[in-house]
C-alpha cells in the first residue's frame, strides 16, 4: 500500500456459532456503503450465514461464495467456506459445536493473514472456555494471536474516541496479579503502546499514564509495596528510554477527576481496573485492538451474548466501530511506512530537483 489510501481486504471470523457473531457481521455488512471502504471476507460457511440471514429476515445482505482467497470480489461481501458439512446451529446454547467452528473460522482467517490474502481481521466474540481444545489452549484471542505471529509481547488495547486503555495483565485471577507485575513487563507494554500510538493512531509524542496496583497507589508503601519497588522505578526507566510515561496514579481518583483526558493512553495493571472505567467513560463504541502484532486485529468490546443470540436484537454498533478502526489503522500504518521509507532518498530527490545548474567560468 502507498500513502494514497487504498481499499483493504478485511477478514471477519464468525466467533461462536451459537452467539451473536454472525448476526453482527450480517448487520454490519448489510449497508452496501461499507464496500466503499473495504472488501469484506467472512470466514464461515454460506449455509451458516444463510441460517442467520433468514432468521433476521435481512433482504439487503447479499454475498458471493469465495473459493480462492486470491480471487475476492471487490464489489460484494465474500464468504469463504471454512467447512462444507451441515452444522446444527442452536442460538443461545453453550455446546461443543459453537467452539469447534469458532476455531475453524479463526484459524482459517489467521492463515489468510499470514499468507497476506487479507490486510486485517475483525474477530466476532468467542466463548473462552467453550473453544478450548488441543489446538486452542489460550485464554482468549490476544494470546492466541501472539503465538500465531510469533511475537514476544502484545497489548490488549481498548480504544474509543476519547479514551485508550492498555492492560498490563489480561485474564489473570486476582489472587495471582502481584506475581505478574514486574519492571520488564511494564517497559514492554509501554514500548508497544508508544509504538502503536505513533504508527497506528498518528500521535507524534504520546503521553502514557500508569495506574497503581493497590488502593491509593500504595499510599507511599502503606497499602502495598509494588508502586514503590516496581512501578515507580519502571516509570523512571521508561523516561530514560525517551518514553513519556507518568504515574503511578490512584485509579479511582484518576478516572473520577478525568485525568485520563490529559493523556493519550492509560496502562492499567489488571483487567477490571482498566475495563470498568473504559466501558463506563468511552464516548461512542469501544473497540478491542491487539497492539504489537505485524497485522491489524480489532474486535467489539463485548462477548457472545448467548442470552439474546438468535433474537435479532443484538446491537452491531461496536462491531461497526471495530471494522472502521481496523480500516483506519491499516491506512495509518501505510501512511507512516510510506513517510518513513528511504527518507534520505526522498530528501535527496527533492533537493536535486530544485538545483539550478551553475556554470563555472574559468579565468
Amino acid at each position: 500500500m502507498s500513502a494514497e489510501l487504498q481499499k483493504p481486504i478485511i477478514g471477519f471470523s464468525c466467533g461462536d456459532l451459537n452467539g451473536i457473531g454472525l448476526e453482527l457481521i450480517i448487520k454490519a455488512l448489510s449497508d452496501n456503503r461499507i464496500l466503499d471502504f473495504c472488501t469484506p471476507v467472512v470466514f464461515a460457511s454460506n449455509k451458516s450465514v444463510n441460517f442467520y440471514r433468514k432468521s433476521l429476515g435481512d433482504g439487503n445482505f447479499a454475498f458471493t461464495v469465495l473459493k480462492e482467497l486470491n480471487k475476492v470480489n471487490i464489489k460484494q461481501v465474500n464468504v469463504f467456506n471454512c467447512w462444507e458439512e451441515e452444522v446444527q446451529i442452536t442460538p443461545g446454547q453453550l455446546n461443543d459445536t459453537g467452539g469447534k467452528y469458532a476455531y475453524k473460522s479463526l484459524s482459517a482467517a489467521v492463515e489468510a493473514l499470514q499468507n497476506k490474502h487479507i490486510h486485517g481481521l475483525v474477530t466476532a466474540p468467542i466463548h473462552k472456555k467453550n473453544i478450548q481444545s488441543a489446538e486452542f489452549n489460550y485464554s482468549g484471542h490476544t494470546p492466541f494471536l501472539k503465538a500465531a505471529f510469533n511475537v514476544d509481547d502484545v497489548v490488549m488495547f481498548m480504544v474509543a474516541s476519547n479514551i485508550r486503555v492498555g492492560l498490563l495483565t489480561e485474564h489473570v485471577p486476582v489472587t495471582e496479579l502481584a506475581a505478574h507485575i514486574s519492571g520488564p513487563a511494564i517497559i514492554s507494554k509501554l514500548r508497544i503502546m508508544n509504538d502503536s500510538l505513533i504508527k497506528d493512531f498518528g500521535i507524534d509524542k504520546p503521553k502514557i499514564a500508569l495506574l497503581g496496583l493497590n488502593p491509593h497507589a500504595g499510599d507511599e508503601g502503606l497499602i502495598g509495596k509494588e508502586e514503590e519497588t516496581i512501578i515507580k522505578p519502571a516509570v523512571k526507566e521508561a523516561k530514560n528510554k525517551n518514553l513519556l510515561a507518568f504515574g503511578p496514579f490512584s485509579a479511582d481518583a484518576f478516572f473520577a477527576r478525568a485525568q485520563y483526558e490529559k493523556f493519550d493512553a492509560v496502562l492499567a495493571m489488571y483487567h477490571d481496573q482498566g475495563l470498568i472505567p473504559f466501558k463506563s467513560l468511552a464516548i461512542g463504541e469501544g473497540v478491542n485492538y491487539t497492539a504489537g502484532l505485524p497485522i491489524v486485529r480489532t474486535s467489539p468490546d463485548h462477548g457472545t451474548a448467548f442470552d439474546i443470540a438468535g433474537k435479532g436484537v443484538a446491537d452491531a454498533s461496536s462491531f461497526v466501530a471495530a471494522t472502521f478502526d481496523c480500516i483506519d489503522i491499516i491506512n495509518r500504518r501505510a501512511i507512516y511506512e510510506e513517510n518513513h521509507k528511504n527518507p534520505l532518498r526522498r530528501i535527496s530527490a527533492r533537493v536535486f530537483a530544485n538545483v539550478v545548474d551553475e556554470r563555472i567560468i574559468e579565468e
